[in-house]
């Protein structure tokens, strides 16, 4: 039960958070000069972008990413929350396993705060802080797991003890 409820409310943050960087994104279709940079998709899509009807949807989320990045972060943060924990329950009678997946979501999201380290937006600044952020915080479960699956750990009160 304990569970379901986790995932209710990143889902519930999820869907908020996604609702309104579309909607903050959706400035992008007022901002001719910009689908240069920022209309990755209807790119793909359409090709070249001459008008506002020609913006694709998820043009909307990088938009808001660069400009207005805290609800897109927010998404990033319940979608990390959500693969994380389902990792954890499937994973957590096999520490090993736990501790590679933990240690690969690290790795993924240190490539990723690299990526986009040059970014001269805010969104870009901000995202490069928290994909390093996660991380590291992701690569010091995975030690710990590690550590717990190689000593062996005894918890007492709320801390510690590696034997």
């Amino acid at each position: 039960m304990k569970y379901a409820i986790q995932y209710l409310l990143a889902l519930m943050l999820l869907v908020f958070s996604t609702l309104i960087s579309w909607y903050e994104g959706s400035m992008i279709r007022d901002v001719p000069w910009e689908w240069k940079y920022t209309a990755f998709f209807s790119k793909m899509f359409n090709g070249e972008v001459t008008d506002n009807s020609e913006i694709s949807q998820l043009d909307h989320f990088i938009y808001a990413a660069k400009f207005y990045p805290m609800y897109p972060i927010l998404i990033l943060l319940g979608l990390s929350y959500i693969l994380i924990l389902s990792g954890y329950l499937l994973l957590k009678n096999n520490i090993k396993e736990l501790t590679v997946f933990l240690s690969a979501i690290s790795v993924i999201y240190v490539f990723f705060g690299i990526t986009i380290s040059s970014s001269p937006t805010v969104g870009g600044k901000y995202f490069t802080f928290i994909f390093l952020f996660m991380g590291g915080i992701n690569l010091a479960l995975a030690t710990l797991f590690f550590f717990k699956m190689r000593k062996g750990v005894k918890k007492i009160g709320s801390f510690i003890f590696f034997t």
